[in-house]
Protein backbone atom coordinates (compact mmCIF):
# COMPACT_ATOMS: atom_id res chain seq x y z
CA UNK A 1 0.00 0.00 0.00
CA UNK A 2 1.18 3.52 -0.81
CA UNK A 3 2.00 5.44 2.37
CA UNK A 4 3.36 8.69 0.91
CA UNK A 5 4.63 10.31 -2.27
CA UNK A 6 6.48 13.52 -3.06
CA UNK A 7 6.65 14.94 -6.57
CA UNK A 8 9.18 17.67 -7.36
CA UNK A 9 10.98 19.35 -10.26
CA UNK A 10 7.96 20.27 -12.41
CA UNK A 11 8.24 20.56 -16.20
CA UNK A 12 8.20 24.04 -17.73
CA UNK A 13 4.56 23.89 -18.86
CA UNK A 14 3.31 22.52 -15.54
CA UNK A 15 0.41 24.97 -15.41
CA UNK A 16 -1.03 23.68 -18.69
CA UNK A 17 -0.62 20.06 -17.69
CA UNK A 18 -1.82 20.21 -14.06
CA UNK A 19 -3.93 23.35 -13.87
CA UNK A 20 -1.59 25.24 -11.52
CA UNK A 21 1.95 26.56 -11.14
CA UNK A 22 2.79 23.77 -8.73
CA UNK A 23 6.39 23.46 -7.56
CA UNK A 24 5.89 20.36 -5.42
CA UNK A 25 3.09 17.97 -4.47
CA UNK A 26 2.95 15.72 -1.42
CA UNK A 27 0.54 12.85 -0.80
CA UNK A 28 0.17 11.15 2.59
CA UNK A 29 -2.04 8.33 3.73
CA UNK A 30 -4.73 10.00 5.80
CA UNK A 31 -7.02 7.18 6.89
CA UNK A 32 -7.62 3.53 6.12
CA UNK A 33 -10.43 1.14 6.86
CA UNK A 34 -11.87 -1.95 5.26
CA UNK A 35 -14.36 0.31 3.44
CA UNK A 36 -12.23 3.25 2.37
CA UNK A 37 -8.64 4.46 2.01
CA UNK A 38 -8.05 8.21 1.80
CA UNK A 39 -5.01 10.38 1.07
CA UNK A 40 -4.27 13.97 2.01
CA UNK A 41 -2.64 15.95 -0.81
CA UNK A 42 -0.71 19.22 -0.54
CA UNK A 43 -0.13 21.26 -3.71
CA UNK A 44 2.68 23.82 -3.29
CA UNK A 45 2.98 26.86 -5.54
CA UNK A 46 5.75 29.38 -5.05
CA UNK A 47 3.89 31.15 -2.24
CA UNK A 48 0.78 29.12 -1.43
CA UNK A 49 -0.28 25.63 -0.42
CA UNK A 50 -3.57 24.03 -1.53
CA UNK A 51 -5.07 20.95 0.10
CA UNK A 52 -7.26 18.17 -1.23
CA UNK A 53 -8.48 14.73 -0.19
CA UNK A 54 -8.11 11.86 -2.66
CA UNK A 55 -9.46 8.34 -2.70
CA UNK A 56 -6.97 5.51 -3.19
CA UNK A 57 -8.01 5.18 -6.83
CA UNK A 58 -7.63 8.93 -7.40
CA UNK A 59 -4.21 9.01 -5.69
CA UNK A 60 -2.80 6.10 -7.70
CA UNK A 61 -4.25 7.51 -10.94
CA UNK A 62 -2.69 10.90 -10.15
CA UNK A 63 0.75 9.33 -9.64
CA UNK A 64 0.44 7.31 -12.84
CA UNK A 65 -0.33 10.47 -14.81
CA UNK A 66 2.30 12.72 -13.22
CA UNK A 67 5.28 10.79 -11.81
CA UNK A 68 8.19 11.23 -14.23
CA UNK A 69 5.93 13.10 -16.66
CA UNK A 70 4.76 16.44 -15.29
CA UNK A 71 7.20 16.14 -12.38
CA UNK A 72 10.71 14.87 -13.09
CA UNK A 73 11.27 13.51 -9.56
CA UNK A 74 8.92 11.35 -7.54
CA UNK A 75 9.66 9.46 -4.32
CA UNK A 76 7.02 6.97 -3.19
CA UNK A 77 6.98 4.95 0.04
CA UNK A 78 5.08 1.77 0.70
CA UNK A 79 5.31 -0.43 3.79
CA UNK A 80 8.19 -2.37 2.26
CA UNK A 81 9.81 -0.19 -0.41
CA UNK A 82 10.98 3.28 -1.35
CA UNK A 83 10.46 3.88 -5.07
CA UNK A 84 12.23 6.78 -6.81
CA UNK A 85 11.11 7.78 -10.30
CA UNK A 86 13.45 10.10 -12.21
CA UNK A 87 13.04 11.64 -15.67
CA UNK A 88 16.03 12.82 -17.71
CA UNK A 89 16.05 15.96 -19.88
CA UNK A 90 15.29 13.74 -22.88
CA UNK A 91 12.30 12.20 -21.14
CA UNK A 92 13.84 8.86 -20.24
CA UNK A 93 12.24 7.56 -17.05
CA UNK A 94 14.30 5.62 -14.50
CA UNK A 95 12.70 3.72 -11.65
CA UNK A 96 14.80 2.86 -8.57
CA UNK A 97 13.39 0.54 -5.92
CA UNK A 98 14.94 0.15 -2.47
CA UNK A 99 13.76 -2.27 0.19
CA UNK A 100 13.13 -0.58 3.50
CA UNK A 101 14.97 -1.94 6.52
CA UNK A 102 13.00 -4.32 8.70
CA UNK A 103 10.87 -5.73 5.88
CA UNK A 104 11.10 -9.25 4.58
CA UNK A 105 8.29 -9.42 2.09
CA UNK A 106 6.25 -11.73 4.29
CA UNK A 107 2.50 -11.56 4.33
CA UNK A 108 2.55 -10.15 7.84
CA UNK A 109 4.99 -7.32 7.10
CA UNK A 110 3.18 -6.42 3.89
CA UNK A 111 -0.27 -6.20 5.50
CA UNK A 112 -1.67 -2.88 4.23
CA UNK A 113 -3.46 -2.00 7.45
CA UNK A 114 -0.91 -3.29 9.96
CA UNK A 115 0.31 0.05 11.28
CA UNK A 116 -2.80 2.03 10.43
CA UNK A 117 -5.84 0.32 11.84
CA UNK A 118 -6.55 -1.05 15.28
CA UNK A 119 -9.92 -2.78 15.43
CA UNK A 120 -12.48 -0.49 13.84
CA UNK A 121 -10.45 2.68 14.42
CA UNK A 122 -7.27 4.25 13.15
CA UNK A 123 -4.00 3.92 15.00
CA UNK A 124 -2.41 7.33 15.43
CA UNK A 125 1.13 5.96 15.09
CA UNK A 126 2.83 7.87 12.30
CA UNK A 127 5.41 6.65 9.82
CA UNK A 128 8.25 8.94 10.85
CA UNK A 129 11.61 9.11 9.05
CA UNK A 130 13.14 8.28 12.43
CA UNK A 131 10.60 5.67 13.55
CA UNK A 132 9.43 4.91 17.04
CA UNK A 133 10.55 1.59 18.44
CA UNK A 134 13.93 1.60 16.72
CA UNK A 135 16.74 3.03 18.88
CA UNK A 136 18.65 5.85 17.21
CA UNK A 137 22.01 6.38 19.01
CA UNK A 138 22.00 10.17 19.12
CA UNK A 139 18.34 10.31 20.22
CA UNK A 140 19.10 7.90 23.05
CA UNK A 141 22.13 9.93 24.16
CA UNK A 142 20.23 13.22 23.95
CA UNK A 143 17.43 11.88 26.11
CA UNK A 144 14.69 11.63 23.47
CA UNK A 145 14.54 7.83 23.39
CA UNK A 146 15.12 4.99 25.80
CA UNK A 147 17.71 2.34 24.94
CA UNK A 148 15.00 0.14 23.39
CA UNK A 149 13.74 2.92 21.10
CA UNK A 150 10.73 4.11 23.06
CA UNK A 151 10.15 7.86 22.84
CA UNK A 152 10.11 9.47 26.28
CA UNK A 153 6.69 11.04 26.81
CA UNK A 154 7.97 14.46 27.88
CA UNK A 155 10.18 14.60 24.76
CA UNK A 156 7.56 13.63 22.21
CA UNK A 157 7.12 17.18 20.91
CA UNK A 158 10.86 17.37 20.27
CA UNK A 159 10.74 13.97 18.53
CA UNK A 160 7.95 15.22 16.25
CA UNK A 161 9.86 18.45 15.59
CA UNK A 162 12.99 16.55 14.53
CA UNK A 163 11.01 14.33 12.16
CA UNK A 164 9.10 17.25 10.70
CA UNK A 165 12.40 18.98 9.98
CA UNK A 166 13.78 15.87 8.28
CA UNK A 167 10.66 15.66 6.10
CA UNK A 168 11.26 19.20 4.87
CA UNK A 169 15.00 18.58 4.49
CA UNK A 170 14.42 15.37 2.51
CA UNK A 171 12.25 17.25 0.00
CA UNK A 172 15.23 19.50 -0.78
CA UNK A 173 17.74 16.70 -1.22
CA UNK A 174 17.34 16.16 -5.00
CA UNK A 175 18.01 19.86 -5.61
CA UNK A 176 20.93 19.94 -3.16
CA UNK A 177 22.69 16.89 -4.61
CA UNK A 178 21.94 17.54 -8.30
CA UNK A 179 25.35 19.08 -9.05
CA UNK A 180 27.47 17.48 -6.33
CA UNK A 181 28.73 14.54 -8.44
CA UNK A 182 29.36 12.45 -5.36
CA UNK A 183 31.07 15.25 -3.42
CA UNK A 184 30.02 15.64 0.23
CA UNK A 185 27.01 17.83 0.96
CA UNK A 186 28.03 20.67 3.30
CA UNK A 187 25.52 21.64 6.00
CA UNK A 188 26.07 24.49 8.48
CA UNK A 189 23.82 24.84 11.52
CA UNK A 190 24.02 28.34 12.99
CA UNK A 191 22.86 28.56 16.60
CA UNK A 192 22.91 24.77 16.87
CA UNK A 193 22.28 24.71 20.65
CA UNK A 194 21.88 21.14 21.89
CA UNK A 195 22.19 20.12 18.21
CA UNK A 196 19.16 17.87 17.89
CA UNK A 197 18.79 18.87 14.23
CA UNK A 198 22.54 18.83 13.58
CA UNK A 199 22.78 15.21 14.70
CA UNK A 200 19.50 14.37 12.92
CA UNK A 201 20.70 15.67 9.55
CA UNK A 202 24.01 13.81 9.93
CA UNK A 203 22.17 10.58 10.77
CA UNK A 204 19.66 11.01 7.94
CA UNK A 205 22.28 11.68 5.27
CA UNK A 206 24.77 9.08 6.49
CA UNK A 207 22.61 6.21 7.75
CA UNK A 208 19.32 6.51 5.84
CA UNK A 209 19.99 7.91 2.36
CA UNK A 210 23.78 7.27 2.34
CA UNK A 211 24.80 10.67 0.98
CA UNK A 212 28.36 11.77 1.87
CA UNK A 213 28.29 14.92 3.99
CA UNK A 214 30.16 17.32 6.25
CA UNK A 215 28.07 18.85 9.04
CA UNK A 216 29.12 21.83 11.16
CA UNK A 217 27.37 23.36 14.17
CA UNK A 218 28.08 26.77 15.71
CA UNK A 219 26.77 28.18 18.98
CA UNK A 220 27.70 30.76 21.61
CA UNK A 221 27.45 28.41 24.58
CA UNK A 222 30.82 26.72 25.15
CA UNK A 223 29.51 24.09 27.60
CA UNK A 224 26.85 22.96 25.12
CA UNK A 225 29.32 22.84 22.23
CA UNK A 226 31.83 20.90 24.34
CA UNK A 227 29.14 18.34 25.17
CA UNK A 228 28.05 17.99 21.53
CA UNK A 229 31.67 17.60 20.42
CA UNK A 230 32.25 14.84 22.99
CA UNK A 231 29.06 13.09 21.92
CA UNK A 232 30.07 13.22 18.25
CA UNK A 233 33.46 11.71 19.17
CA UNK A 234 31.87 8.99 21.31
CA UNK A 235 29.47 8.07 18.50
CA UNK A 236 32.42 8.13 16.05
CA UNK A 237 30.78 10.69 13.77
CA UNK A 238 33.83 11.85 11.87
CA UNK A 239 31.81 14.02 9.48
CA UNK A 240 30.25 16.11 12.27
CA UNK A 241 32.07 18.97 14.03
CA UNK A 242 31.22 21.88 16.30
CA UNK A 243 32.70 25.22 17.32
CA UNK A 244 31.91 28.01 19.75
CA UNK A 245 31.28 31.35 18.12
CA UNK A 246 29.01 34.25 17.27
CA UNK A 247 27.08 34.04 13.99
CA UNK A 248 27.61 37.75 13.41
CA UNK A 249 31.40 37.36 13.62
CA UNK A 250 31.80 33.99 11.89
CA UNK A 251 34.17 34.41 8.97
CA UNK A 252 35.13 30.91 7.83
CA UNK A 253 34.06 29.80 4.37
CA UNK A 254 32.43 26.43 4.94
CA UNK A 255 31.24 26.35 1.31
CA UNK A 256 27.73 25.54 2.54
CA UNK A 257 25.14 23.76 0.43
CA UNK A 258 22.58 24.14 3.22
CA UNK A 259 22.27 26.66 6.05
CA UNK A 260 20.08 25.76 9.04
CA UNK A 261 18.99 28.20 11.73
CA UNK A 262 16.52 27.04 14.35
CA UNK A 263 15.40 29.81 16.70
CA UNK A 264 18.44 32.02 16.14
CA UNK A 265 17.42 34.98 18.26
CA UNK A 266 16.41 38.33 16.71
CA UNK A 267 19.04 39.64 14.27
CA UNK A 268 21.17 36.48 14.57
CA UNK A 269 18.85 35.06 11.91
CA UNK A 270 19.76 37.97 9.62
CA UNK A 271 23.49 37.30 10.01
CA UNK A 272 22.91 33.63 9.19
CA UNK A 273 20.85 34.50 6.09
CA UNK A 274 23.48 37.02 5.01
CA UNK A 275 26.20 34.36 5.34
CA UNK A 276 24.09 31.92 3.31
CA UNK A 277 23.47 34.43 0.53
CA UNK A 278 27.07 35.69 0.29
CA UNK A 279 28.49 32.15 0.34
CA UNK A 280 26.07 30.86 -2.30
CA UNK A 281 24.16 28.32 -0.20
CA UNK A 282 21.81 26.23 -2.34
CA UNK A 283 19.17 25.96 0.37
CA UNK A 284 18.19 27.70 3.60
CA UNK A 285 15.93 26.36 6.34
CA UNK A 286 15.38 29.02 8.98
CA UNK A 287 12.93 29.16 11.87
CA UNK A 288 13.27 32.73 13.23
CA UNK A 289 12.85 33.68 16.85
CA UNK A 290 12.35 36.80 18.99
CA UNK A 291 12.03 39.32 16.16
CA UNK A 292 12.40 42.45 18.32
CA UNK A 293 14.17 44.79 15.90
CA UNK A 294 11.18 46.28 14.08
CA UNK A 295 8.97 46.02 17.16
CA UNK A 296 11.28 48.40 19.02
CA UNK A 297 11.16 50.92 16.17
CA UNK A 298 7.37 51.04 15.78
CA UNK A 299 5.80 53.86 17.72
CA UNK A 300 2.42 55.53 17.75
CA UNK A 301 2.48 58.84 15.95
CA UNK A 302 0.12 61.38 14.49
CA UNK A 303 1.76 60.69 11.11
CA UNK A 304 0.82 57.01 11.12
CA UNK A 305 -2.72 56.75 12.47
CA UNK A 306 -3.46 53.89 10.04
CA UNK A 307 -1.49 51.55 12.31
CA UNK A 308 -3.10 52.78 15.53
CA UNK A 309 -5.04 49.53 16.12
CA UNK A 310 -1.95 47.39 15.48
CA UNK A 311 0.28 49.40 17.78
CA UNK A 312 -2.26 49.78 20.59
CA UNK A 313 -1.93 46.26 21.97
CA UNK A 314 1.50 44.92 22.88
CA UNK A 315 0.91 41.31 21.83
CA UNK A 316 -0.57 42.26 18.46
CA UNK A 317 2.25 44.77 17.85
CA UNK A 318 4.80 42.06 18.63
CA UNK A 319 3.24 39.52 16.24
CA UNK A 320 2.78 42.12 13.51
CA UNK A 321 6.43 43.12 13.82
CA UNK A 322 7.55 39.48 13.61
CA UNK A 323 5.51 38.93 10.44
CA UNK A 324 6.87 42.12 8.86
CA UNK A 325 10.42 41.05 9.73
CA UNK A 326 10.07 37.63 8.11
CA UNK A 327 8.20 39.02 5.09
CA UNK A 328 11.10 41.44 4.51
CA UNK A 329 13.60 38.58 4.85
CA UNK A 330 11.64 36.59 2.29
CA UNK A 331 11.53 39.49 -0.17
CA UNK A 332 15.27 40.12 0.17
CA UNK A 333 16.04 36.44 -0.40
CA UNK A 334 13.93 36.54 -3.56
CA UNK A 335 15.87 39.57 -4.78
CA UNK A 336 19.07 37.53 -4.34
CA UNK A 337 17.83 34.68 -6.52
CA UNK A 338 16.07 32.38 -4.04
CA UNK A 339 12.66 30.79 -4.38
CA UNK A 340 11.04 31.34 -0.99
CA UNK A 341 8.23 29.62 0.87
CA UNK A 342 6.88 30.36 4.31
CA UNK A 343 5.89 27.05 5.91
CA UNK A 344 4.33 25.93 9.16
CA UNK A 345 7.25 24.13 10.77
CA UNK A 346 5.18 22.38 13.40
CA UNK A 347 1.78 23.10 14.91
CA UNK A 348 1.29 25.74 17.60
CA UNK A 349 0.86 23.07 20.27
CA UNK A 350 4.47 21.99 19.69
CA UNK A 351 6.01 25.47 19.65
CA UNK A 352 4.68 29.00 19.04
CA UNK A 353 7.83 29.69 16.95
CA UNK A 354 6.50 27.70 14.05
CA UNK A 355 7.15 29.74 10.89
CA UNK A 356 9.90 28.38 8.67
CA UNK A 357 11.59 30.28 5.85
CA UNK A 358 12.43 27.72 3.18
CA UNK A 359 14.62 29.16 0.42
CA UNK A 360 16.17 27.41 -2.58
CA UNK A 361 18.70 29.06 -4.88
CA UNK A 362 17.30 29.25 -8.42
CA UNK A 363 19.21 32.14 -10.00
CA UNK A 364 21.91 34.76 -9.56
CA UNK A 365 19.55 37.47 -8.34
CA UNK A 366 20.10 41.22 -8.22
CA UNK A 367 23.60 42.51 -7.63
CA UNK A 368 22.21 45.25 -5.36
CA UNK A 369 19.05 44.83 -3.30
CA UNK A 370 16.33 47.44 -3.06
CA UNK A 371 14.55 48.43 0.12
CA UNK A 372 11.18 46.68 0.51
CA UNK A 373 8.30 49.14 0.36
CA UNK A 374 6.92 48.04 3.71
CA UNK A 375 10.07 49.26 5.47
CA UNK A 376 9.66 52.64 3.82
CA UNK A 377 6.01 52.80 4.84
CA UNK A 378 6.78 51.90 8.45
CA UNK A 379 9.91 54.08 8.53
CA UNK A 380 11.94 51.25 10.03
CA UNK A 381 15.30 49.62 9.40
CA UNK A 382 16.11 45.92 9.12
CA UNK A 383 19.46 44.20 9.66
CA UNK A 384 19.49 41.82 6.68
CA UNK A 385 18.94 44.74 4.33
CA UNK A 386 21.84 46.64 5.92
CA UNK A 387 24.11 43.61 5.72
CA UNK A 388 23.34 42.96 2.07
CA UNK A 389 24.00 46.60 1.23
CA UNK A 390 27.34 46.67 3.07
Amino acid sequence: MLLSATLSKPVKNISEKSGGEYQRIKLKLSSASSQEILYFAEFYTEKQVFHKKLSEKEALSFLEENAGKTFKNCVQRTETEEITILASKKGKITRITKKLSGTNGSKESASPLKNLVTGAGINRKKNYILPEGKPVPFLVRLGIMTADGKVIASKYDKFRQINRFLEIFSDLLPEITASKNGQPVSVVDFGSGKSYLTFAVQYYLTEIVHVPCQIFGLDLKKDVIDYCSRLADELKLSNLSFATGNIAEFGEDKKPDVIITLHACDTATDYALNYAIKHGAKAILSVPCCQHEINLQLKKSSENQTLESLLKYGLIKERFSALVTDAVRGELLEQKGYKVQMLEFIDDAGTPKNLMIRAVKTGSGKEAVTEPEILKALKTEQTLLKLLKS
